[in-house]
């Protein structure tokens, strides 16, 4: 009775589809997964896949497997695995929430905030990030957007002050001016806590 007393969130049994995202060291993983209970600070999951423990991630849920790219998705972290639940070939994973409720939720409405004040929305979009001289982007997710500013997940190595060229995976979900990609500076790397992934924040480039 303590434990339920000491817990921020009520939690509700309910089983429901559910995509996690996450990036990898060889790029951006996925995987639609199933609840076993929901609360408003986070996810009980049940995954065949094993992301780290503080590994952050984007969830969307529920799953719609009808629309898949035109869900909103919620920053999280892996807070701690909990075995295979009886199944074998699955793991719960537990989730907690980053950011919640989000500033925004969709990509529609982070564009119109960051439009409206300049501020940086906090809803997650997909991206692709390439160094000039390199053909292959990184498929990657933002942590923040704004009309100048961005800041993205990475397992790539790149240096502060280098220029990125930054494409939006439609143009509903696209913060910035124009189309195609866009030039963006480096002006801040972050390590992820309990991970070797980095933060980095990108100013775009005005012509």
């Amino acid at each position: 009775m303590a434990s339920m007393q000491n817990r921020q969130h009520a939690r509700v049994r309910l089983r429901l589809p559910v995509r996690l995202r996450w990036v990898a060291p060889l790029g951006q993983q996925s995987e639609v997964c199933e609840t076993r209970n929901v609360s408003k600070g986070g996810l009980l999951v049940a995954c065949k896949e094993q992301p780290p423990e503080g590994l952050p991630l984007w969830v969307t849920f529920p799953f719609d497997v009808a629309a898949p790219d035109t869900q909103p998705e919620v920053l999280a972290r892996v807070v701690r695995r909990l075995g295979s639940a009886g199944e074998t070939d699955r793991e719960e994973i537990a989730l907690h929430f980053e950011r919640f409720p989000l500033t925004a939720s969709t990509p529609r409405e982070a564009k119109q905030i960051a439009a409206k004040n300049g501020s940086a929305a906090s809803v997650s979009v997909p991206i692709r990030v390439r160094p000039r001289n390199i053909l292959w982007p990184e498929e990657a997710m933002t942590l923040d957007v704004s009309t100048e500013f961005l800041r993205f997940v990475s397992n790539r190595e790149y240096q502060l002050g280098e220029t990125l060229l930054v494409s939006f995976a439609s143009a509903e979900a696209r913060p910035w001016p124009g189309t195609g990609e866009t030039a963006a500076q480096i002006v801040k790397m972050e390590r992820v806590p309990q991970s070797a992934s980095l933060m980095v924040t990108l100013k775009r480039i005005v012509d």
